[in-house]
């Protein structure tokens, strides 16, 4: 498999600020790459590194084979990039700004190919192409973004947040452009706070934090390093019962039914067990990449939670905002 994107122990500091701190991160062409972790954990960093916006302080980051600060120009032509918060020429019309951005990026905006794909695509994202940039909300400037990224057919698409702003229907329709775009052969990298998005379009996730790869591998890889979540009604069986079967977890009595967590790669051992006590109605949840996140992000968390009960009026306030945006990005 050939690397597109490949970084070994890439750091970035500013001062005393270490915002990369020896970030190892390999993606393969052909991969939708989820890249996962909270604000202040190196994404966005990362990504400035990999378009050539920002110098690495040390280690290294090639992409493509390139090194990405000295050859941005030309590796700008094969790459699409949106960021989670994007601004428009407030003179121009959407339209133009379209446009123009596919111009940057080599495109012949007067060719009946180009004009067909952006038709569709405006069509697709419900966008109005004549108001004014200075006229469109944070949707529709993502909408601008969006449409000018999936017009012109790139190598490699770079994602930070792609669908901050933009309502479930139109998230959805991000949704299949990337998959269109995988199926063309194109790899993606995708950073993203949502993690229904992010398991329904990856084929391998990695999780940042404090400027390192904590975590990295498929989605089934991963989830062996959780726990299933089993819930069935007792028909025979007692909570006692259960809670003495080897690789139980948690056992608990929730109405009429008992609950339990199972390690992932125990659940074959444990089913039988269970059915031998007598149950009815079984259900097995898999584990969401979400309970994966909250095991590297959950103490931190946790932290902030006790900082708010502990009620000091001089630090409440701002973990009150801090624990909402953590808990937003989990």
């Amino acid at each position: 498999m050939t690397t597109v994107i490949a970084t070994q122990g890439l750091a970035k500091h500013y001062g005393t600020v270490h915002a990369l701190d020896g970030l190892d991160l390999t993606v393969e062409h052909g991969q939708v790459h989820g890249f996962l972790g909270p604000n202040g954990a190196g994404k966005s960093t990362a990504i400035r590194i990999l378009l050539g916006l920002a110098r690495r302080t040390s280690g290294q980051a090639t992409v493509f084979g390139e090194d990405p600060w000295e050859r941005a120009v030309d590796l700008h032509r094969r790459i699409a990039y949106v960021p989670g918060d994007v601004s428009v020429w407030p003179n121009l019309s959407g339209g133009e700004a379209v446009d123009l951005l596919a111009r940057l990026r080599g495109a012949r905006t007067n060719d009946p190919g180009y004009q067909r794909e952006k038709k569709r695509l405006l069509d697709a994202f419900q966008f109005d192409p004549r108001k004014k940039g200075r006229a469109y909300s944070k949707g529709n400037r993502q909408k601008v973004a969006l449409i000018a990224a999936f017009a012109v057919p790139a190598d490699l698409y770079i994602f930070d947040e792609p669908t901050s702003g933009l309502d479930p229907l139109m998230a959805v329709i991000f949704q299949h452009e990337v998959a269109r775009a995988h199926a063309n052969g194109a790899t993606v990298l995708l950073s993203s706070h949502i993690m229904s998005e992010v398991e329904q379009l990856c084929d391998r996730v990695s999780i940042i934090r404090a400027g390192r790869i904590v975590e990295t591998g498929t989605l089934t890889q991963l989830r062996h390093l959780t726990r299933s979540d089993v819930s069935f009604t007792p028909a025979g069986a007692t909570l006692d019962q259960v809670s003495r079967i080897p690789d139980v977890h948690d056992a608990q009595q929730q109405g009429d039914r008992i609950r339990l967590a199972v390690d992932s790669d125990r659940t074959a051992t444990v089913l039988p067990a269970l059915a031998a006590l007598g149950i009815d109605d079984l259900r097995v949840a898999p584990p969401s990449l979400e309970e994966l996140f909250l095991r590297h992000y959950g103490d931190d968390l946790a932290t902030l939670e006790a900082a708010e009960e502990g009620g000091r009026d001089d630090a409440a306030p701002a973990t009150r905002r801090e624990r909402r945006a953590l808990k937003g990005r989990a």
